[in-house]
């Protein structure tokens, strides 16, 4: 029997990693772009979800870069809904299609991104049950990841587990923060008015575990793929587990 993490009430969990398998929502983006667009625009399915790869790989460097530069709320911006970068998302999946950019894409774009996200099926299989038992324990719930509210509702939606959520759903545009340092936790906790000492943070990222540390709030590392937790920032938390339902036994220490 582990020993039990006693004394708390609150919990951030992390959406990528914690919630979802990204390996299995980039798979599904793909898919469902092509299930979209090609109707639309023309061209096939299976070359719209390759566009989307190539194009998401390059967006995405260009995200890391802006959310360093542009992390506090005078600089804020949410990136990938911001309509020159989706407009751009847009066209460079149809120059690499070789179709013909609509007119109105950044409409198409938003409609683009909200029909995969309603549909998107890449929860773990104890994600749900995991939070439901955190839940009925008496936790308050709430999100702490690098999406944004609105998509966060989406994907909770589609495990079933919206209502689990007491807290809020923080993205960082709820905070006007990327999740680039401690500023995001700091600002999360603030908002939320969680007691820091009694608020855990439960995250697949070495990285954001530091930070969470930072602002003062106590941290699980989510191990899903069994790696060990040397990471310093990791290491620092003292716990880590596999999944929520070991979670679940380490909050109860069973």
């Amino acid at each position: 029997m582990k020993p039990a993490v006693r004394g708390i009430t609150h919990i951030f969990l992390d959406d990528g990693g914690v919630l979802n398998d990204n390996d299995r929502r980039g798979a599904e983006w793909r898919r469902l772009i092509g299930e979209f667009l090609s109707p639309r625009l023309g061209g096939e399915p299976l070359q719209w979800g390759e566009a989307n790869r190539v194009v998401f790989e390059d967006q995405w460097e260009r995200f890391q870069a802006w959310s360093r530069l542009h992390s506090l709320d005078e600089n804020y911006i949410d990136f990938f809904s911001d309509s020159v970068e989706s407009v751009r998302w847009l066209r460079e999946m149809c120059e690499h299609v070789g179709v013909p950019a609509p007119d109105g894409a950044a409409e198409l774009a938003a409609a683009t991104a909200r029909y995969v996200q309603e549909r998107v099926r890449s929860g773990y299989e104890d994600a749900a049950p995991g939070v439901r038992a955190l839940f009925e324990a008496g936790y308050t719930l709430a999100t702490a990841s690098g999406g944004t509210s609105e998509e966060l509702e989406r994907y909770l939606d589609a495990l079933g587990i919206r209502d689990c959520f007491a807290g809020r759903l923080y993205g960082p545009d709820l905070v006007r923060a990327h999740k680039a340092g401690p500023t995001y936790y700091e600002r999360i906790l603030a908002d939320s008015g969680f007691p820091s000492a009694s608020t855990l943070v439960v995250d697949d990222n070495a990285q954001a575990i530091g930070w969470a540390a930072q602002a003062g709030m106590r941290t699980v590392h989510m191990c899903r793929r069994g790696e060990p937790a040397t990471a310093e920032p990791a290491a620092a938390a003292g716990h880590a587990v596999g999944n929520l339902l070991e979670l679940v036994d380490l909050l109860n220490g069973s």
